[in-house]
């Protein structure tokens, strides 16, 4: 990766960020980068990630609204021992 694509803005949508900080997860975990590249992959990554919590957070409202306009009860918590046990 060059420094110009960890300059790069967040990019358009949820998924292609996810790709993204995926890609560049796994290069950081091969341990292999120069401490410059590192710094600014760290950066990007930082920045991908705020990017896909205020995706995912815009989605959320966003399902809450639709669900308050059909009538139906709020959104649950949701609890990662739910998944386990299922």
């Amino acid at each position: 990766m060059t420094e110009q694509k960890a300059a790069k803005g967040p990019p358009a949508d949820f998924e292609l960020a996810m790709r993204d900080l995926e890609e560049l997860v796994e290069r950081l975990e091969q341990g292999d980068l120069p401490l410059e590249e590192s710094l600014a992959a760290f950066e990007r990554g930082v920045m991908l990630t705020r990017a896909c919590q205020t995706a995912l957070k815009e989605a959320e409202q966003k399902v809450e609204i639709l669900l308050k306009k059909a009538g139906e009860s709020a959104v649950e918590e949701f609890a990662a021992e739910d998944v386990k046990n299922s």
